[in-house]
């Protein structure tokens, strides 16, 4: 007799089951299979992870034969993968990986391969810095012609385009998830996104990784896996290189790198940077000033210049202060500071009480706008341009309306094309920021904008509005050299023991506290969540596994949420 482990595709079902394999579907079922089981009366999908023989202390008669095969799943070096990176990003379940690894659509068999390069050298794994204006498609050309490659880029309309220039290279590609079996029947390139970390590449030599900097890469939902971390163990068990490239790479992946980056090109590292126009603040009486500075004036007023403002404060007003007797106005309730709402209220953003625009200290309504929110800002920027002014934030229509000057959140640079000049407000709020993370995510704003506005012979630049002139961040952006930035934070995150040096974990919900002492290991209660740290990620992901799913761990009906490696705390 043969028996199956399946893990069943079914929420919130944390287990696996034994199931017998019945004679006609031997030659078909493998590890990672597909298939249907009966399971408490009905029939559910899922994925087969392991072979064995009966336990000897269950009937055989116990055991339901699997109903069907249903299709080819991930790989037994995929399930194998998955079963690493569970404890990894602290939980026992591995149906959110596996349902990464998973084809869209049935699939029944194979098709032939279309390899058309023999496979070569792997060559060496490490980070390589290239310019924001840099292209990236001779890197990715380089490690196909060494053998079958996987490469992931963080935007799908980027993946698509790069795919189609690959195949313009005579190379065959394909992009997953939608191309997945053709991916797993072998081609020379397979291109995804954050799940195609976990996509088909048989025989994968090397792995690239475009823009390592991006936040995209790091899963929202629980468990929060980052494909950097994925991509580096699948190489290191493949044997294969891993190649991360970026403008900006993180201090996690030069750690992992253990070496000098490589660079791009030969040309100077000013000549693929944008102009960067620092326009310094520091001589503006918090009390009078105003956002918009004498360098976003000159280019508001040229009509000839398509403008993109960037201030990630939503809302008419994040912080006020009475004109009459200068008190920042704060929350009767709770003390925190109040936000002006599109309405001209008050409104608490920890607690929700609501109150008319009144001094609690004098009782003036007469107010200073000492952080001004985009609603505001937009205002403001109109009277300064004589020209019409588009809002954008996160919640905005998908479509936007054609216009010259854009002012929003950091969701602007996402959405905007052919722009002149990008002008951050507020950059302070970025670089002084209370995340460990501050510095990285400041630089990665300027490498964004910089893509928009092009390279600085093309008359592009961006404006950044700072009391902070002489910030390492603004300094390696004026320069054009990221790697400025890296001694700096190495040494900042081990003395605070920070990662990469040490695990860290975020816990929100009505349970968080609970469940980090169950760790045993040290914690801090914050405002937002509880942070939880330990000496590596495996310590660190198997204490929060064993604390969430322990019996009477969790208030029943109660949300959880664990963040493993939360990139804004």
């Amino acid at each position: 007799m043969l028996v199956a482990r399946v893990v069943p595709n079914v929420t919130g079902l944390d287990k696996q089951f034994d199931y017998l394999v019945p004679e006609l579907l031997r030659d078909q079922v493998a590890v990672g299979s597909l298939v249907r089981v009966p399971l408490h009366g009905r029939r559910v999908g899922g994925w087969v992870v392991a072979f064995g023989a009966p336990d000897p202390a269950l009937a055989a008669d116990k055991l339901m034969p699997l109903a069907k095969w249903s299709s080819i799943g991930p790989s037994a070096e995929l399930v194998d993968l998955a079963r690493w990176a569970a404890p990894r990003w602290g939980t026992d379940r591995l149906r959110p990986f596996l349902l990464a690894a998973s084809p869209p659509t049935m699939v029944s068999r194979l098709p032939v391969a279309r390899r058309t390069v023999s496979v070569g050298d792997a060559g060496e794994s490490g980070v390589t810095r290239i310019g924001p204006l840099e292209d990236p498609l001779p890197f990715v050309l380089a490690a196909a012609r060494k053998g079958p490659a996987l490469v992931l880029h963080p935007s799908p309309p980027a993946v698509r385009a790069l795919a189609s220039r690959v195949r313009r290279e005579g190379l065959s590609v394909a992009v997953v998830p939608d191309e997945w079996a053709s991916a797993a029947g072998g081609v020379d390139v397979v291109v995804g996104t954050r799940s195609g970390a976990w996509a088909p590449c048989a025989g994968v030599k090397t792995i690239v990784l475009l823009d390592e900097h991006d936040e995209s890469y790091q899963e929202e939902r629980t468990p929060t896996w980052q494909a950097r971390d994925v991509v580096i163990e699948r190489a290191a068990r493949a044997g294969a290189a891993c190649t991360l490239l970026s403008p900006c790479p993180t201090v996690t992946a030069m750690r992992w790198a253990a070496s000098p980056p490589r660079h791009g090109s030969h040309s100077p590292h000013s000549a693929q940077w944008p102009l960067i126009e620092i326009d310094d603040r520091s001589d503006v009486e918090p009390w009078k000033r105003t956002l918009v500075g004498t360098s976003l004036i000159r280019a508001l007023r040229d009509p000839g210049k398509r403008v993109v403002c960037v201030l990630n404060t939503v809302g008419r007003a994040r912080l006020l202060a009475c004109r009459a007797c200068r008190n920042l106005q704060r929350c009767e309730v709770c003390a925190a500071a109040v936000r002006q709402r599109d309405d001209g209220m008050l409104e608490c953003p920890r607690c929700d009480t609501v109150r008319p625009k009144v001094c609690q200290v004098c009782g003036a309504s007469a107010m200073a706008l000492v952080k001004p929110g985009v609603s505001r800002l937009r205002e403001e920027l109109e009277a300064a341009a004589n020209r019409p002014v588009l809002s954008v934030t996160g919640d905005s229509d998908v479509e936007l309306p054609a216009a010259d000057v854009y002012v929003g959140t950091e969701a602007v640079l996402h959405r905007v094309r052919n722009v002149d000049v990008v002008a951050f407000l507020d950059f302070d709020a970025e670089l002084l920021a209370p995340r460990y993370r501050a510095a990285e995510q400041a630089m990665a704003l300027i490498v964004r904008a910089g893509r928009l506005v092009g390279a600085r012979n093309r008359g592009g630049r961006v404006i950044v509005q700072t009391h902070v002139p002489q910030h390492e961040v603004l300094l390696a952006a004026l320069l054009g050299d990221t790697g400025r930035l890296v001694d700096g934070e190495l040494a900042r995150r081990r003395l605070l023991g920070l990662p990469p040096f040490r695990a860290l974990a975020a816990i929100e919900g009505a349970d968080a506290e609970a469940i980090a002492a169950a760790t045993g290991l040290e914690f801090a209660v914050t405002a937002k969540a509880v942070l939880v740290r330990a000496d590596d990620w495996l310590a660190l992901g198997c204490a929060l596994a064993d604390a969430a799913g322990a019996k009477n761990a969790r208030t029943k009906g109660a949300r959880l949420r664990i963040e493993v490696d939360p990139p804004r705390v």
